[in-house]
């Protein structure tokens, strides 16, 4: 494999993030060779909806295809510790969305199991490639912010704001036991440790469910798609809100919203580092422009231009300064790089995804969250 352009996928899950995988592939260049869908019918009828040549019936008919190096896993949570393993076992690369697994447990045989493959293993956590991200990384490695003090941030949807509003990740036995933490709580964390270089090690967690019991309807629905038709009630306990505070081995300090109930924010992802000399903020909604603050000096906003950026932020741009990078070229930018280390077999010095030892902390911070919820007590995070 010389090139990205001679290294063929697949991807595993044909809804939406399945379908935003898809494109930022077909931008690279990437051969998609097929998809494989929650059924023979469905992923037939979605590769004909998506231009795919082809669909798999079985994941074991995806592993046999010679031509597949990397696939994709956008499939439920609970499918991704079998999926994955069979994928490495195959000697296959992947890319697997988040959360990386049901628990810590099946997260840490993951990581073993990549480590033994000596294959690529990226956990999606795409919102490190939005390019001020990787801007403000840079600069808190230069000393440009001093040392960090205090974390602050939230990430806030609404797409679950309503009775009627279903998706799987509302049911444990899919999604897990921490649904709103899980699904966007761990890109907070996740990308708040990159940018500052250490995670958390304690927290303190408080969790709610405002809609104890939701409409559930007779047939499938997509991630932010609306329901209709028939339903029943189910009972629910996953959480829609969670307050969350956090202590760095540094000694700094952080706290973090996470709600998937907030009416108007479609996905308001934002950070705050206070640092001894400096700070700086991003908001997702608004992500081609940084905050820079200062004590004794006017502050700043930083346009995304790589002209005016750090080498690490650089590297992550794609468009010229005014034109908005958003959400779907942060997967391009990610698949760029983990695709890169595929050709170079294998990961390289600088790269900056998350691998499958990032998706297992993951995990543990969610399992201490739980359990600080559950005690009303600071909890370690144990890997």
């Amino acid at each position: 494999m010389s090139g990205q352009g001679g290294i063929g996928a697949a991807i595993v899950g044909t809804g939406f993030i399945g379908t935003v995988h898809l494109w930022a592939l077909r931008r690279l260049g990437v051969d998609v060779r097929g998809v494989l869908g929650s059924s023979p019918g469905r992923g037939r009828a979605r590769a004909a909806e998506l231009g795919v040549a082809h669909a798999y019936d079985s994941l074991e008919a995806l592993l046999a295809d010679s031509a597949v190096d990397v696939v994709h896993v956008t499939s439920p949570n609970q499918a991704h510790y079998p999926q994955v393993c069979a994928i490495l076992d195959a000697g296959k690369h992947v890319v697997c969305e988040k959360p990386l697994a049901m628990t810590s447990e099946e997260s840490a045989d993951m990581v073993a199991r990549a480590a033994a493959s000596g294959k690529v293993a990226a956990v999606c956590y795409n919102t490190r490639f939005y390019p001020l991200n990787q801007q403000a990384r840079g600069m808190i490695a230069a000393g440009e912010l001093g040392a960090p003090r205090f974390v602050t941030g939230s990430y806030h949807q609404d797409w679950l704001a309503r009775p009627t509003d279903w998706n799987w990740r509302l049911l444990p036995e899919a999604g897990g036991a921490l649904r709103a933490v899980g699904d966007i709580g761990t890109h907070w964390v996740d990308l708040t440790s990159f940018i500052l270089g250490e995670r958390p090690v304690e927290v303190f967690a408080e969790l709610t469910t405002f809609l104890p019991e939701r409409q559930r309807p007779a047939g499938p629905v997509a991630t932010f798609a609306s329901a209709g038709g028939d339903t029943e009630p189910v009972a629910i306990d996953t959480e829609d809100t969670a307050q969350i505070l956090l202590r760095y081995a540094s000694g700094a300090r952080g706290t973090l919203t996470v709600s998937q109930v907030n009416t108007g924010r479609k996905n308001a992802m934002r950070w705050d580092i206070a640092g001894a000399a400096a700070s700086a903020a991003w908001e997702a909604e608004t992500p081609d422009h940084l905050w820079i603050g200062h004590r004794d000096a006017p502050n700043q906003i930083l346009q995304r231009d790589g002209a005016l950026m750090n080498p690490t932020g650089a590297a992550a741009a794609s468009l010229p300064g005014g034109h908005v990078e958003g959400f779907a070229d942060t997967f391009f930018a990610l698949f760029r790089q983990v695709y890169s280390d595929v050709a170079a077999g294998g990961r390289r010095d600088g790269a900056t995804w998350a691998d499958f030892a990032d998706g297992h902390y993951e995990m543990a911070l969610c399992e201490a969250v739980l359990e600080s919820a559950r005690a009303g007590a600071w909890t370690k995070i144990r890997q």
